[in-house]
């Protein structure tokens, strides 16, 4: 200590605001580990030490002589503080000295934390002059609200309904009880070989932007890298992580450090839980330890939730899968059998107009048969990765158009009015064959499920190097709770099955995936309106590889 007070008074470190010597009891506070502040009666800073300088961000220089309120009280506080102060400086309210007491600071570059302050008053030439030395407690307070953390962990993991509703519940329970702006959980799809959002929770009124993104590739950004080498991860400085699109568009957002940890369970490891906060801070191995905690929690949950999961799925896709082949393999298969059977029956007599006409139903359901075979097949090489998506420079406004032109006669059969909205041209990179695939898909579905006399409206524009592809229709609709379900294959809305109208249950679920695999994705709008409207998001330029 005499040593650190020597080297505080030749480094000619000032504590007091007033002119002279650093004399030995300022030197002490000189080298204090706790912040001190002395202010007058006028609540004007009188006494500022480095250490006040390193937590509240604030030089002695710009602190001396200034309302101590306006540099580290919060405003909403203030004018309970400047009453606070009156009382004190009249004699009131002596019970508060020599206590300590928390609250909340504010720090130089604008956010908040809680701190730790013992209040002392002495009587000095130019008046009452009070002391207070502070320290900045928020580990211990993150700490301490982990409990609260961990209860609310677990109570949502034994309420949830599902994996993706638990997934929900540990993020908000992280954003709301450990004050962390945005929280994230992200489960890899070992097949496709990517990460997805499962759950983020952002706090109330922080727009998120393009920092948003729902999907990332093993050892990208700060979910990729967490996965990929299974170990925490810690972003001291978003702004200077400059290896990170993502982390740069954090910063954009007022976000500063993150820290990710792995989802394992079993030696194997599942995904990634990440929390972003609106300060940069030194690297906390208590916090990575208790989010490391959570995420084991949740891991073992999510093993054990999604094996009951799959259980059901195999269950529930082997039943639509038997009523797949009973009724859409079936009906063509019959129909062909009869007709042939009674086309070899009346061979003899049968006229050229009817052997046409049986060659044509014969043909049309072996057509159906057909599409259905190359729907299965085209869904299995895709989700097996084997079916090469070779994305090129493509035009998306001429996929559109050529797809609505070789699909208006179909659309006029049934008087229905096709409108496209769009530009000259949007170039993007993606493969057009596959593009091609997921027009005809759209547009055949709006024809297919939409009555005489309905409209079938395609909206393309671009924003942001991303292109926004709509496709809504006044057809039968998708009732709002089964619109969960839409994706899975083999899976059929009530209201094309209570109108009888032949499908697989297989075009969406392609369509899902070539969308997935050129970094998109494909929503249905949440209206009230009349029909089905599909909201299809693409990047328009190659997906880059940063880390």
């Amino acid at each position: 200590m005499t040593q650190a007070i020597s080297q505080a008074q030749s480094a000619g470190q000032t504590v007091s605001c007033s002119e002279g010597v650093l004399h030995e009891p300022q030197a002490v506070l000189a080298v204090a580990a706790e912040a001190y502040v002395s202010i007058n009666t006028a609540g004007r800073v009188v006494g500022w030490n480095p250490a006040a300088e390193k937590t509240f961000g604030h030089t002695h220089e710009q602190t001396c002589g200034q309302p101590v309120d306006q540099l580290i009280i919060p405003d909403r506080f203030r004018a309970a503080y400047r009453a606070g102060l009156a009382r004190l400086a009249a004699g009131e309210l002596g019970g508060i000295l020599g206590h300590r007491r928390r609250m909340l600071a504010q720090h130089a570059d604008g956010h908040e934390f809680p701190i730790e302050m013992t209040l002392t008053a002495t009587e000095e030439p130019t008046g009452r002059i009070f002391h207070a030395f502070a320290h900045d407690i928020t580990t211990a307070h993150r700490a301490s609200r982990f409990t609260d953390v961990e209860a609310a962990v677990s109570r949502g993991l034994v309420e949830a309904a599902s994996s993706t509703a638990a997934a929900a519940r540990v993020v908000e329970a992280l954003g709301v009880k450990m004050g962390w702006p945005v929280a994230e959980l992200w489960l890899a799809d070992e097949t496709r070989q990517v990460l997805s959002c499962t759950a983020r929770h952002a706090a109330a009124g922080r727009r998120l932007g393009r920092f948003a993104i729902n999907e990332v590739e093993p050892g990208t950004w700060l979910p990729g890298r967490v996965y990929a080498q299974a170990r925490p991860q810690w972003i001291p400085d978003l702004a200077a992580d400059t290896r990170s699109v993502r982390s740069r568009a954090a910063a954009r957002i007022g976000l500063h450090v993150a820290v990710g940890v792995p989802l394992c369970t079993g030696g194997h490891t599942l995904g990634a839980l990440c929390v972003y906060g609106d300060r940069a801070e030194d690297p906390e191995d208590v916090l990575i330890a208790l989010l490391a905690g959570v995420a084991a929690q949740v891991g073992q949950y999510l093993e054990r939730r999604r094996a009951e999961e799959l259980t059901v799925e195999l269950a529930r896709t082997k039943d639509e899968f038997l009523a797949l082949v009973t009724h859409e393999l079936r009906n063509p298969l019959s129909v062909i059998t009869s007709t042939t059977s009674l086309f070899e029956e009346e061979l003899d007599s049968v006229s050229p107009s009817d052997q046409r006409e049986y060659l044509a139903t014969i043909s049309r359901s072996a057509q159906r048969l057909s599409v259905m075979a190359e729907d299965l097949l085209d869904l299995a090489r895709l989700e097996s990765g084997n079916l090469a998506i070779q994305p090129i420079g493509t035009d998306l406004c001429a996929i559109v158009g050529d797809a609505t032109h070789a699909l208006e006669h179909d659309a006029a059969d049934k008087g229905l009015t096709i409108t496209v909205d769009a530009p000259a041209r949007l170039d993007l990179y993606a493969d057009p064959d596959r593009l091609r695939q997921v027009a005809d898909n759209l547009l055949t579905n709006a024809i297919k499920y939409t009555p005489a006399g309905g409209r079938i409206t395609v909206t393309l524009t671009e924003n942001d190097d991303q292109i926004s592809w709509t496709v809504s229709d006044t057809g039968i609709g998708i009732p709002h709770e089964e619109r969960s379900r839409l994706f899975r294959r083999f899976y059929r809305a009530s209201t094309a099955l209570d109108r009888r109208i032949p499908g697989t249950g297989l075009g969406l679920v392609i369509i899902r995936t070539i969308i997935e695999r050129h970094h998109g994705t494909i929503t249905v709008a949440d209206t009230n309106a009349p029909g089905t409207t599909f909201v299809i998001h693409l990047p328009t330029k190659p997906p880059t590889c940063p880390t």
